[in-house]
């Protein structure tokens, strides 16, 4: 299958999660009509994972201190609307004006990777904008510069909400469904939330950049499951610069 094939799967996926609705009579009400939308997500996106090669590797899961567990658990909790806190007149107009190159480069590049209809999740200019103001917000909240978080999620799913990995990762930042669990946070299909997600991959990276004491490409390997190779760090920082304002 080549990789147009695995785009076009790719996209009517993302299309049948967005649009799915439960069949109630005729032929379309076999099996399918008994679940419910979350499940839905689950089949069609597992399906697309086994053409897909995405970049992410198996975040190990750890040994958490208790300490730890309820630091990262409170930090991943509560969902406020990502409104940014823009103090001044300078800070307002800075903002806007990354909120307005940011729209027309990633409105590019999804036409770039993607094709010309790009991906239904992101397909217009005010989606667009509503997934950047979740990035701009959840990286600022995590002391993390927005272009290393769109550069990873560039590198990590391609944008692709419902993107699942062969290591099982989920999302936009393909964050490994045991953490949920592990924080006492829910089940997995949360992280095919464009803002849970960012929450939790956002949260995840600080805390492996703690761990490594700040070092960006050692906590970038661990995000990655390849700690101390250099291939995908590289991969990061590269597209990092490409979101540089």
């Amino acid at each position: 299958m080549d990789q147009g094939q695995i785009v076009r799967l790719t996209q009517r996926s993302d299309f049948a999660c967005a649009n799915y609705k439960t069949p109630t009579h005729g032929v379309g009400a076999w099996p399918v009509r008994s679940m419910n939308k979350t499940l839905a997500h689950m089949l069609v996106v597992t399906m697309a994972a086994t053409v897909l090669n995405l970049h992410a590797g198996p975040q190990r899961e750890e040994h958490l201190a208790d300490s730890v567990r309820s630091a990262l658990s409170a930090a991943v909790a509560g969902l406020p609307p990502p409104n940014p806190y823009l103090p001044t007149t300078a800070d307002k107009k800075a903002y806007d004006a990354w909120l307005q190159t940011q729209q027309q480069r990633l409105s590019a590049r999804l036409v770039q990777w993607h094709g010309p209809s790009g991906l239904p999740e992101l397909a217009t200019p005010e989606a667009q904008r509503v997934f950047l103001q979740m990035v701009w917000y959840e990286s600022h909240r995590a002391a993390l510069d927005p272009a290393l978080v769109l550069g990873l999620v560039e590198v990590e799913s391609g944008f692709r909400k419902f993107a699942i990995s062969s290591a099982g990762a989920m999302g936009v930042m393909q964050v490994m469904p045991f953490w949920p669990r592990l924080l006492g946070q829910g089940e997995p299909a949360m992280l095919f939330q464009w803002q849970t997600n960012l929450r939790f991959g956002c949260v995840i990276l600080r805390h492996y950049l703690k761990l490594e004491d700040g070092q960006l490409a050692m906590a970038l390997g661990r995000y990655n499951g390849s700690r101390g190779q250099s291939a995908y760090p590289q991969a990061v920082l590269a597209a990092q610069q490409r979101w540089q304002p």
